[in-house]
């Protein structure tokens, strides 16, 4: 293996090692194009886990909701949605596992809302294989707003991989959101495509399945690519934001993380396009910093303002 080689394949590997790491009772059954609630679980106060059989994947697929306060099943009340999407090789259960959005008095109100999104799914509906897409953004968004109060504004964001589902999500369907933040994101995915098919294919997928071969199926990658649907994001509050790899205020000292180093390039070409294409966003491309959960932590805070803009 040639030294170039062997050192992308390190970053990838450092990417997916840092991108992101109750009883049952029966589910309504109701049904959205085949897809169904198939059990529910309460597995705290506020933390309500759904199983969902879903056509678009194939399978079943886990949710999580942190239902608004006051909030109860079979109401009519709509309350504003803030999708949180993860990162590669996580699940479902880490926006609740490593943050305090439970403790915070601004989502007090809020249906959030935090899918499985696959280990290395890309928020895609894949070439050959799962449909991330479809099962997010039809089948799961309508059962949540026929059977759990899901209302609007609708707002997304997401970490690394996530970030990019948060953008591409608002990108290609800007009808559905009106607020969207990408943490330490990965936001070319044409200009970089041997990262995403290295990450596609240390997840256990084969990177030809997700949208083809980057050269002989470009449009492919340039309708799942950020950077070329930009422009798409007019109107829509964008928060963008990333650090640089070297030791910050929430690292050990002497820290240092080649995944975060590798990313702060493509969020400074992100912004930059973004800038080119007069839309205001928010940039807070903060310096020192790694990629783990304390920063994107802090970075939610910050852009909560931004996300939850018209929740009364």
């Amino acid at each position: 293996m040639s030294p170039p080689v062997a050192a992308r394949l390190l970053l990838v590997a450092a990417v997916l090692t840092g991108c992101g790491s109750g009883s049952k009772s029966p589910g309504r059954p109701s049904e959205v194009g085949g897809a169904r609630v198939v059990a529910q679980a309460q597995v705290a106060p506020r933390l309500l886990d759904l199983t969902v059989r879903s056509p678009a994947l194939g399978t079943e697929a886990k949710v999580r909701l942190l239902t608004p306060a006051g909030w109860r099943r079979g109401s009519t009340q709509r309350w504003p949605q803030l999708w949180l999407l993860h990162g590669c090789c996580d699940t479902y259960e880490s926006w609740s596992r490593e943050t305090d959005i439970t403790r915070l008095k601004a989502l007090e109100r809020v249906l959030v809302v935090m899918p499985d999104g696959g280990k290395a799914g890309f928020y895609s509906d894949w070439k050959n294989g799962p449909g991330w897409e479809t099962f997010h953004l039809t089948e799961l968004r309508t059962l949540l707003e026929r059977n759990f109060g899901a209302g609007t504004p609708r707002a997304v964001a997401g970490l690394s991989m996530g970030g990019y589902g948060a953008m591409v999500y608002a990108a290609r369907h800007p009808q559905l959101f009106d607020a969207a933040a990408s943490f330490s994101g990965v936001l070319t995915p044409l200009a970089n495509p041997d990262l995403v098919r290295g990450i596609v294919s240390l997840g256990g997928g084969d990177p030809d399945d997700l949208w083809g071969s980057p050269s002989t199926d470009r449009e492919t990658w340039k309708a799942h690519d950020t950077m070329s649907l930009a422009a798409r994001l007019q109107g829509i509050r964008l928060f963008v934001s990333s650090g640089n790899g070297r030791a910050g205020p929430l690292d050990d000292p002497g820290a240092q993380d080649g995944t975060e180093a590798a990313l702060i390039g493509q969020n400074v070409a992100f912004a930059r396009r973004l800038g080119r294409l007069h839309l205001r966003a928010t940039i807070d491309l903060y310096g020192p910093g790694t990629h783990i959960w304390p920063y994107w932590e802090r970075e939610l805070h910050r852009a909560l303002p931004l996300l939850l803009g018209r929740v009364p």
